[in-house]
C-alpha cells in the first residue's frame, strides 16, 4: 500500500531532516556549477532555526520522511520571496515541487500586503527554470551571488497565483 505526500508547516523537530535534504537534493547544483559554496550546502543548523521561527517554510512529508522543502516571507514592499524549494532525487519529476511551490504562493497569499512573488534560480538550472516558467514566473533580471553563480530572478504577480492554482 503506497503512501500519500502531505504538504504542512514546518515544526522546530523538522529542521535537522530540512537541513539533511537540502543538502542532498542541492548537491546536483552544486555539481552543475562546480561550487560546493552554494548556500543552501553551507547553511548551518542555527542559520535554518532561525528561519523556522521568523519564515513561512512548508515540508512536504512521506510518512514521517521530509522529501521536500520550500521557505518564504514577504518583505515591505509586498514581495513574497520564495527560496530553497528542495524535493528528494528519488521523488524529482513528479510534480512535487509544482505543489510546493503553489502550496508556498497560496501561504504568502494570505498576508494582505502581498502583491507579488519573487524567486530565483541558477543560470544554468533548465529543469528548474521550466518549473517556475509553466508556473507563471516571468525573468525580470539577474545578479551574480556571492559564491559567484549567476542566478535568474523571475517574478509573478500575486493575483496570478490565484489564475494558477484554479487552472493547475
Amino acid at each position: 500500500m503506497g503512501m500519500s505526500v502531505t504538504i504542512s508547516a514546518a515544526a522546530a523537530e523538522d529542521t535537522e531532516q530540512i537541513l539533511k535534504l537540502q543538502y542532498l537534493a542541492f548537491q546536483r547544483e552544486a555539481e552543475l556549477y562546480g561550487n560546493y559554496r552554494i548556500q543552501p550546502l553551507t547553511q548551518t543548523l542555527d542559520s535554518l532555526k532561525a528561519e523556522l521561527e521568523s519564515d513561512t517554510v512548508l515540508v512536504a512529508r512521506l510518512g514521517d520522511e521530509v522529501v521536500g522543502t520550500v521557505r518564504g516571507s514577504v518583505d515591505e514592499d509586498g514581495t513574497g520571496k520564495i527560496a530553497k524549494l528542495c524535493v528528494h532525487p528519488r521523488l524529482q519529476g513528479h510534480g512535487l515541487g509544482a505543489r510546493l511551490l503553489r502550496a508556498v504562493e497560496e501561504a504568502l497569499a494570505g498576508h494582505a500586503e502581498t502583491t507579488r512573488f519573487r524567486l530565483h534560480t541558477g543560470h544554468k538550472s533548465e529543469s528548474n527554470l521550466r518549473l517556475y516558467r509553466k508556473a507563471g514566473y516571468v525573468q525580470v533580471g539577474g545578479r551574480t551571488a556571492s559564491d559567484g553563480v549567476r542566478l535568474v530572478i523571475l517574478e509573478k504577480e500575486a493575483a496570478d497565483a490565484a489564475d494558477f492554482a484554479v487552472s493547475a
